[in-house]
């Protein structure tokens, strides 16, 4: 029988999804994009989930679409959840999505990286947008790579497929942190900690103004966000954190986590 090409794990409110194919060193066949973005639906749905991790199995994190088995392919006679969908599915989570880049991530690995909200990296993981090296383009993934990138550095990598570690993806906005690879899981940990102390759906929100505010005008901007800002000022997440503040004990969202004192 074949391993089931995701792993998911909750841990502290963590989903962590690791992609199991460390044999094709985590390529995205139709079947681990469709357990994906399955298991990326599922981990939305759940209120215990406060944050989603994504990783890889074994030395890769993600080695770009299997050749042999594409996303968006026929498996069983019905078409699979492809690429545009899973990266659209992960970019409206509510939930914040953290990479966590344990190794090399190529073509479109890389559009794994770019969806997600936050990306830790190992310091020397290999990336790469190594599609015109087969004669094809990174596509699909430009839409969530090049934002991050900018067209300098979008239009240098894409042209010559060259090859760059964590700590050159955090110099050209990709990665937000590089660390040694024992303190990767660490490192994610950190960060979804931070994201625990805030309230859930102010958490929700910020991550839905800042994909909006991104796209839109100033004027546009400003016409939006006062009445949002006004919604969230009244709400009662919002008078849970203001009295926590004043009392100075920790708000109601705040739960204790394994190892912690009540």
């Amino acid at each position: 029988m074949d391993a089931e090409p995701i792993l998911c794990e909750l841990r502290d409110g963590n989903a962590w999804i690791r992609l199991n194919r460390p044999e094709a060193r985590n390529a995205l066949s139709a079947a681990l994009v469709n357990a994906l973005h399955a298991r990326l639906l599922d981990a939305d749905r759940d209120e215990a989930v406060r944050s989603i991790i994504i990783t890889g199995e074994g030395s890769a994190f993600c080695s770009g679409a299997d050749l042999k088995s594409p996303p968006g392919g026929v498996i069983g006679g019905e078409r699979s959840v492809g690429m545009a969908e899973l990266l659209t599915t992960m970019v409206e989570s509510s939930k914040p999505i953290i990479a966590a880049v344990n190794g090399s991530a190529f073509a479109g690995g890389l559009g794994l990286v770019g969806a997600s909200d936050i990306v830790i990296a190992a310091e020397d993981a290999v990336f790469s947008f190594s599609e015109v090296r087969i004669g094809v383009i990174p596509g699909i993934i430009s839409v969530v790579c090049v934002p991050k990138l900018g067209v300098h550095n979008a239009m240098k990598l894409f042209l010559t497929g060259e090859r760059f570690t964590g700590r050159d993806a955090v110099a050209l906005g990709l990665a937000h942190r590089a660390v040694a690879a024992g303190d990767l899981e660490a490192a994610v940990r950190t960060e979804a900690e931070m994201i625990r102390l805030g309230g859930p759906a102010a958490v929700r929100e910020c991550k839905k103004l800042v994909r909006r505010v991104a796209s839109i005008s100033m004027e546009q901007g400003f016409r939006e966000t006062t009445p949002w800002s006004l919604r969230m000022f009244q709400s009662e997440e919002a008078a849970e954190g203001m009295a926590a503040f004043r009392e100075k004990r920790r708000p109601a969202w705040v739960e204790p986590q394994s190892g912690e004192d009540e």
